[in-house]
């Protein structure tokens, strides 16, 4: 994935100079000349062509939004020997997503369902589709990796008949996932249990931010984000503001896990002004309360328990902090 990945910050370059131009000439080598013999052959290019934006819209959103949805207009469908050709097909797909935050989450959902809509020409190549959307828009490794992008075109997997059952009922699924404590909901309240023994609610932890965390105490992933926040400038300064009448910020890690005692024996390792918890019984778990991907998982919740940032990263999370007043 990481091949196509970096293939597209060019790719994005080149595509994004079509704002300002009125088409690339890869969009126009499929045209046969004026004075060709065979005027009515069609020519398969060799590689994704691009779609030609009118040049008498000038706008450069206006532009973005016509790209996005005309982006696969000189794409076969019907060729399921493209699956075949990932430095075609794939790419074109990494590029295509990367465009649609170019537009507005309203224009970026229609050019969703039309994506889909023209795949539904061939079942095999609408089947391959919604692969690349699991893999780019809800993996835990992905760049890309976008549940309000995502959801749509959930949506529409999950009533297909081009899909099959095994793989409605992982969209379906899915689905459920995503659609829990998404940005500007309240997020699932659950118990957490310190190594006193003694259990709280997440809903009662008086503060004005609460990074959660999911954390598991073999991760290397999360010592290194551990360390990372606890050296944050900005997450400090947050820390700071900390006293007695008022907590600015709180950190709570949760381990979701079976494990207990590798878990008390790791807590020493553990920041000393954040709260460290184990979920008991894996009712977390069990009730599916939080779409735990890949450990960790961090959330930034407001003073009343609404997401404002979740399944997010490090930098997310500082730029937060840092943002302007």
């Amino acid at each position: 994935m990481n091949q196509y990945f970096f293939k597209s910050v060019f790719v994005l370059i080149a595509v994004l100079a079509i704002y300002s131009c009125s088409s690339s000439k890869k969009a126009q080598s499929d045209v046969p000349e004026e004075d060709s013999p065979i005027q009515t052959q069609i020519i398969v290019p060799d590689t994704f062509v691009l779609p030609d934006v009118p040049t008498e819209i000038t706008n450069p959103d206006a532009r973005a939004a016509y790209l996005v949805m005309h982006y696969w207009d000189r794409f076969d469908f019907a060729d399921e020997k493209l699956i075949l050709r990932p430095e075609i097909t794939e790419q074109a797909f990494v590029d295509y997503i990367n465009i649609l935050s170019y537009v507005s989450l309203d224009k970026a959902k229609k050019s969703l369902n039309y994506t889909l809509k023209k795949a539904e020409i061939n079942h095999t190549m609408y089947q391959h589709f919604g692969t690349l959307f699991d893999k780019y828009f809800y993996d835990a490794n992905s760049p890309f990796r976008n549940e309000e992008f995502y959801i749509p075109v959930l949506q529409e997997l999950v009533k297909s008949d081009f899909i099959s059952e095994t793989d409605k009922s992982n969209y379906q699924f899915q689905l459920d996932m995503v659609m829990k404590n998404r940005v500007g909901q309240t997020a699932n309240d659950f118990s957490y249990t310190l190594a006193s023994g003694e259990s709280q609610k997440l809903h009662s932890i008086k503060t004005e931010y609460l990074i959660l965390m999911f954390s598991n105490p073999g991760c290397s992933t999360c010592t290194s984000v551990i360390n990372a926040l606890t050296k944050s400038p900005a997450l400090n300064q947050a820390f700071s503001m900390n006293s007695s009448s008022r907590t600015m910020i709180t950190a709570l890690t949760v381990y979701p896990d079976a494990d207990i005692n590798e878990w008390v024996t790791h807590l020493p390792q553990m920041p000393a002004n954040w709260i460290h918890s184990y979920d008991k019984g894996m009712v977390i778990t069990q009730k599916k309360l939080y779409d735990i991907k890949a450990i960790p998982t961090l959330y930034l919740l407001d003073k009343d328990k609404k997401v404002i940032l979740k399944d997010t990263s490090i930098e997310a999370i500082e730029a937060f902090f840092i943002r302007p007043n």
